[in-house]
């Protein structure tokens, strides 16, 4: 059911946000050289690892191995149109034909960086429970405010509550409300 909800979410989506998607690569490839997606490794359902897509908001000679690194909004390796694409969120976008493919769902936990994995799974209680579902574009800690840069370590762990809770407590109607 889960599946079949997020399949047909992605693909309106998609089509709702095609024409947006366009403009958004356009700009990217007139404010700087480089690919438009940008792809990183994250983890999925059952620690198998995935691409995650997004359209790029950073200079390309960051990240070179792919598993992460986390900016501040004031970074001088995001671009001008980067800048504008993450604080709207429009550099989420791509992650519906991660959705498509499987790898992700549009409601569950944010796949977090490689290095936050490793930072935080033997910190947290119950960290590494967000990994017995998929990831998600949105998640119940993104729409309850602990969403973004992770300053602390409370902020991971207010997050980690949200991702438990929503996981024990899984249903369509949260889904649906927390879009």
């Amino acid at each position: 059911m889960k599946r079949l909800f997020d399949f047909t979410m992605a693909l309106l989506g998609i089509l709702i946000t095609g024409p947006i998607m366009i403009i958004v690569a356009i700009l990217i490839k007139i404010n700087s050289k480089g690919p438009v997606i940008f792809k990183q490794k994250r983890l999925t359902i059952g620690m198998k690892e995935f691409e995650i897509y997004k359209f790029r908001s950073m200079r390309t000679d960051y990240d070179k191995d792919g598993r992460g690194i986390q900016t501040k909004g004031s970074s001088s390796a995001i671009t001008p149109v980067g800048k504008f694409l993450r604080k709207t969120k429009l550099d989420e976008l791509p992650q519906f034909f991660n959705v498509l493919l499987g790898d992700m769902s549009v409601v569950g936990p944010r796949p977090h960086l490689w290095s936050q994995n490793k930072a935080y799974a033997s910190k947290i209680k119950k960290y590494m429970v967000r990994h017995y579902v998929k990831p998600g574009i949105t998640g119940l800690a993104q729409v309850k405010g602990f969403r973004g840069e992770i300053e602390t370590e409370e902020d991971m762990i207010n997050r980690i509550k949200y991702d438990v809770f929503y996981i024990e407590n899984w249903s369509i109607i949260m889904d649906l409300k927390i879009i």
